[in-house]
């Protein structure tokens, strides 16, 4: 992945105009709808950054100081975004952040610190959801924009929940599934971590709509269970 905390200023900026850019563009040419692209960006300055918040506080309860030394406890976008996941969101709807985690430091078990650090992300989305899902629920929502954008940034969150938790490396899922296991299984279970990137990839355009075979049933059935519809 990129390095975004290495790039200068001037590189910033030039890589953000450039996107803007080509958002406008796509948006322009009605490629991507504009109410798609600003539930997008709230995905990437608030779902995002509360995601990996999540793992980085989780991680410094449990006594793992990483994430605080590489400043990761706090909402600021700029201290966990990702060049390339942010930009495939933009773009795809699908993307992500990173924040750095040792679990060798974890205090106690191990495995159960491991699967709480894992486990708090996509549970901030879940959380998100829920909280922009009461108004809906409240019936106090209007066919407008703004109600539109919100309600697609919900189901996106609800999205990036069942997905994280797919045993599939680099996932949160995989984590939790890995130290679910007896040590006998999780060791072999770990060799397809360096492998992750590939696997990711080939479940993303798996045939026949396998992958949204997997994802929609739960996304539908939280979405129902939220929203009301």
């Amino acid at each position: 992945m990129i390095n975004w905390s290495n790039w200068t200023q001037q590189q910033k900026l030039l890589a953000v105009a450039v996107v803007i850019l080509l958002l406008a563009a796509l948006i322009y040419t009605e490629t991507i709808e504009a109410r798609s692209i600003m539930a997008r960006l709230l995905i990437v300055l608030i779902a995002f950054p509360l995601h990996e918040l999540a793992h980085a506080v989780a991680a410094d309860r449990l006594g793992d100081p990483t994430p605080r030394q590489y400043g990761r406890i706090t909402l600021n976008p700029l201290a966990h975004i990702d060049p390339m996941g942010s930009l495939l969101m933009l773009l795809f709807g699908f993307g992500w952040a990173t924040t750095p985690v040792n679990p060798n430091l974890l205090r106690g078990n191990r495995q159960v610190g491991s699967i709480i650090v894992s486990a708090a992300g996509p549970l901030s989305n879940l959380l998100l959801a829920a909280v922009i899902a009461i108004p809906f629920r409240a019936d106090i929502f209007s066919a407008s924009l703004f109600w539109e954008i919100l309600y697609y940034f919900g189901i996106i969150n609800l999205f990036l929940f069942v997905f994280n938790l797919l045993p599939i490396p680099p996932l949160d899922g995989f984590n939790i599934l890995a130290n679910l296991l007896p040590t006998s299984m999780r060791n072999p279970l770990m060799v397809l971590s360096q492998y992750g990137s590939l696997l990711l990839l080939l479940v993303l355009i798996l045939p026949g709509d396998l992958f949204w075979g997997l994802i929609n049933p739960p996304v539908n059935f939280l979405s129902e269970l939220l929203f009301g519809f």
